[in-house]
């Protein structure tokens, strides 16, 4: 499911905003930094102070994530299904997943939460549309970003 390209922008912005849904059948978002990708189907992150995304996942398990490149202006959408798994249910592969990009925090997770992959999409800015190119569009961007300091 996920592609060369969606797994490179996951990999370099591992920050998702995480799509649950609450009791009352609004939208929850929820920013969770600390994704890895443990195959072509399945991506997860750590549980560091997420009651209400994983009481939510618990009851009603759909769920979205959405990784953004803002300097590209690229994204990925990710659906799903998602689970919650304690530490102490976690493979040596998720661990090692986990360890490799999050050693400082290991100790900090309650566990993970983990979404099987239904669906993904890769998403272009318009500004592609009108014939700008990556790099005309990175360099805009970040000299956006640097104004703002």
């Amino acid at each position: 499911m996920l592609t060369q390209e969606m797994r490179k922008l996951i990999s370099e912005h591992s920050a998702g905003m995480v799509a649950t849904i609450n009791d009352d059948g609004s939208p929850s978002v929820s920013p969770k930094a600390t994704f890895v990708i443990l195959d072509d189907k399945t991506i997860a992150f750590g549980n560091l102070r997420s009651p209400g995304t994983i009481g939510n996942i618990g009851k009603r398990p759909n769920t979205e994530v959405c990784f953004i490149d803002v300097l590209a202006r690229k994204a990925v959408r990710v659906s799903g299904t998602a689970k919650y798994l304690r530490n102490s249910q976690l493979s040596e592969t998720q661990q090692g997943a986990f360890a490799e990009k999050w050693s400082d925090y290991m100790d900090k997770f309650a566990g993970i939460i983990e979404i099987s992959i239904t669906a993904t999409e890769f998403i272009l800015s318009p500004a592609y549309d009108l014939g700008l190119e990556e790099s005309e569009l990175r360099e805009a961007n970040l000299a956006h970003l640097q104004s703002l300091s």
